[in-house]
C-alpha cells in the first residue's frame, strides 16, 4: 500500500507537524505557514511533497488555498502500518 513519497512527506518533521495541524481541520496556506518560521517558497514545498504523497488536498476559496487532511490515505497508511507490525511480532514469536 505504502508508495514512497508517503515515507519521504512523513520523513521531515515539518510535514509531520502540518499533518499534526490539519488533523484539527482545515487550514489555510497562510495560516498554515504563519506557525513555521521559513519562507513561502519553502512552505510551498513542503505543501506539494504532502500532496504528492496524496496525503492532504486543497482547495481555492477566492484568494486563499484551503488545506485539509486527506483521511482516507492517513488510514489506510495507518492500517497497513498496523498489519505491518502485528506480522513483524507475529514472526518473531515464531521464531
Amino acid at each position: 500500500m505504502p508508495s514512497n513519497e508517503i515515507f519521504k512527506a512523513l520523513s521531515d518533521p515539518t510535514r509531520r507537524e502540518i499533518l499534526s495541524l490539519l488533523g484539527r481541520g482545515e487550514m489555510s496556506a497562510g495560516n498554515l505557514a504563519e506557525k513555521f518560521d521559513m519562507t513561502k517558497p519553502s512552505m510551498s514545498h513542503h505543501f506539494s511533497v504532502l500532496k504528492d504523497a496524496d496525503l492532504i488536498a486543497s482547495r481555492r476559496e477566492g484568494q486563499q488555498i484551503i488545506y485539509s487532511l486527506n483521511t482516507t490515505v492517513v488510514q489506510d497508511m495507518l492500517a497497513w502500518l498496523m498489519d505491518f507490525f502485528n506480522s513483524d511480532r507475529k514472526r518473531r514469536k515464531k521464531s
